[in-house]
């Protein structure tokens, strides 16, 4: 089951701000996480129930530091529709 620790951050980037205007936020999880399961996480610590999610998995890049390679780690991203007038206090920007 999915717990509000498999949310690693809210991407506040120029295009995800612009989106939360229109109520969609942008979360980024750890790759087990489902998109019920992250219903029940807005449900139950935000007390939202969002419209609709939308999932994208990430893989890691390929990266190279003092001639040595590294991958750095893979996430799941969500979009996730708020409802009309619903408002996380805690993540407002």
């Amino acid at each position: 089951m999915a717990d509000i620790t498999d949310i690693k951050s809210i991407l506040y980037t120029e295009k995800t701000l612009a989106m939360q205007e229109d109520g969609m936020l942008v979360v980024q999880t750890s790759p087990r996480v489902t998109k019920t399961g992250l219903k029940e996480i807005f449900r139950e610590y935000f007390g939202i129930t969002p419209l609709n999610i939308n999932s994208l998995n990430q893989k890691g890049k390929v990266k190279r530091f003092r001639g040595i390679q590294g991958k750095q780690n893979d996430f799941k991203k969500f979009y996730v529709k708020l409802p009309e007038g619903a408002q996380i206090e805690s993540l407002a920007v």
